[in-house]
């Protein structure tokens, strides 16, 4: 197909939001697209971001997040957490994070509502 430009898109290059710029492994918000970047990168230059797969990322402090939840990313403070309101679904905690954890592993994946 000629009009195909990439056939797995699960790299993609977004431009960093963030003053202060952002590290490679650290997560990422541009709309509605969510990544974590391949590389370090400056405010406003364009980095590849992995937009599938499994990645340990910053959690919010304090928080216990279990097996199969539902995570959103935090953007505010560039990380994750369980709360929904005010903050983007980014995918599901795949092994349980305890309260005193820095990070958790999440899979990156838009989950459809409950019942859906």
């Amino acid at each position: 197909m000629r009009n195909c430009i990439r056939p797995d898109a699960r790299s993609i290059p977004m431009v960093v939001p963030y003053a202060g710029g952002i590290l490679s492994g650290q997560g990422m918000l541009v709309g509605a697209f969510f990544g974590v970047a391949a590389s370090d990168a400056a405010q406003n230059a364009s980095v590849d971001c992995e937009t599938r797969g499994e990645f340990e990322l910053t959690k919010e402090p304090a928080l216990a997040i279990s097996q199969g939840a539902r995570v959103f990313w935090d953007n505010t403070n560039r990380r994750i957490t369980t709360t929904a309101t005010g903050n983007f679904q980014v995918g599901v905690c795949t092994v349980a994070a305890l309260a005193a954890d820095a990070a958790v592993r999440v899979m990156l994946a838009r989950v459809p509502a409950s019942g859906a």
